[in-house]
This record gives C-alpha cells, sequence and structure tokens, in this order.
C-alpha cells in the first residue's frame, strides 16, 4: 500500500526561535501587535509503500528520528493517510 506522510518538525518550546523571535518583532512593526509567540519549524510531506499503516508509522518515525528532526533541538509529529 501506498500511504502519505504530513510531518511537523518545530524547536522545543524550552529552547529560544530566532526566526519566530525576529517574525513576532516584524508583526508589530506591520501593525498585526496582536500575534505575538510565533515558532517557526518546518513541514514535510512524503510518500512510502508499506504493506500496513503500522509499518508506514515506524518508517515515518525512524526517518524523522535518524534524518528529518535533531531530537537535541526540535521535536516532531506526523500523520499518514492511506492514497
Amino acid at each position: 500500500m501506498k500511504f502519505k506522510a504530513e510531518i511537523d518538525v518545530m524547536p522545543l518550546k524550552a529552547l529560544l526561535d530566532p526566526q519566530g523571535k525576529a517574525v513576532t518583532g516584524s508583526m508589530k512593526n506591520l501593525g498585526l501587535a496582536e500575534i505575538e509567540n510565533v515558532r517557526i519549524g518546518k513541514h514535510i510531506s512524503l510518500e512510502i509503500q508499506a504493506p500496513n499503516e503500522e509499518i508506514a508509522k515506524t518508517k515515518v518515525d525512524e526517518a524523522c528520528r535518524k534524518l528529518l528532526a535533531n531530537q537535541i533541538m526540535e521535536f516532531y509529529e506526523f500523520k499518514i493517510t492511506a492514497l
């Protein structure tokens, strides 16, 4: 079966997010002071061939742990859907 994974990788909440801080500051300059605490991460979309959803989840989790996310500074979450 073919599955699609939607992965979000974000900086850990305890760590400073310089990009998010800069964007938060810029929001004020644009007259959007109501927007605060911006955090910037990355979104990854991929397709995977696997016999079932559980194996697809295991493989995507492994890819996140080994390559897509730096677990010292980032956390990740993902959703799998069948194609």
